[in-house]
């Protein structure tokens, strides 16, 4: 996991490619087999990107911002949207794919996906770029289930901000700015081993860091520490003892 804080003064993207060459290469030390699909908004479109995955035979799906030349390539998708629409009185979405080039940025014709969407009074077009063969994904499918699929990511890093105070980026100084990131990341890691290992088989794989600070760890507690043995006693009343039980027999044996 990479977390980097960046001065302002450049572009959002920068440094994407020099991360993605290291994960790629762990993942690949380790799972050599695995199809690598990069997914992310348009933030990230950019043509380096592109042009790396493709000589490292790694896939991607990125957003990609409308302009004119590509609302005017799906007139006739956007006018179906818009009378479904108008027959139905709800949102109509229709959906295509089409060849697409840059005036200038790119350097060959790529694959994008077009969404045109009327919504009541407004229509919505969005558009993907992408390199997944079109008989593996229809445009359809691969907006809805795996694009759109990005939103849970982005809920991990809400997490993070939110319950974990990766936000408190406050000092005069990146230099302890960045510590403050890297202690927020640690308990992240730490809360992902939780769910992942500690809570196997229990319901709480899927709760979020939140609920499992407040539930497990922010709880009153006397510890004793031996030569032999670390013991924790709780109040008779906490009610997750057996969850502790539990969650301190799966730690012991991974």
């Amino acid at each position: 996991m990479s977390a980097r804080l960046r001065t302002s003064d450049g572009d959002a993207a920068r440094g994407t490619v020099d991360i993605l060459a290291r994960l790629v290469e762990k993942i690949r030390q380790k799972h050599p087999e695995l199809k690598i699909i990069l997914r992310a908004d348009s933030g990230f479109m950019r043509a380096e990107i592109m042009n790396w995955c493709e000589s490292h035979d790694v896939f991607y799906v990125l957003g990609l911002s409308r302009n004119k030349r590509l609302v005017s390539c799906i007139t006739a998708e956007m006018e179906q949207a818009k009378k479904i629409q108008k027959e139905t009185g709800r949102s109509a979405r229709a959906f295509t794919h089409i060849a697409y080039l840059t005036k200038s940025s790119w350097s060959r014709a790529r694959r994008v996906i077009a969404k045109a969407e009327q919504l009541e009074g407004k229509s919505n077009p969005r558009f993907l770029v992408t390199n997944l063969p079109a008989n593996e994904w229809p445009p359809k499918e691969l907006y809805e289930d795996l694009y759109c699929g990005r939103g849970d990511m982005e809920n991990r890093i809400k997490e993070q901000q939110l319950y974990l105070f990766a936000d408190r980026t406050s000092t005069a100084w990146i230099s302890s700015n960045q510590l403050r990131l890297w202690l927020s990341t640690f308990a992240y890691i730490y809360f992902v081993f939780l769910r992942e290992t500690g809570l196997e088989g229990t319901e709480w794989t899927k709760k979020q860091a939140s609920t499992l600070r407040l539930s497990l760890l922010k709880v009153s507690a006397v510890v004793k520490v031996t030569c032999r043995a670390i013991k924790v006693t709780v109040p008779r009343a906490f009610p997750y003892w057996e969850l502790w039980k539990q969650l301190s027999e799966n730690i012991n044996v991974a």
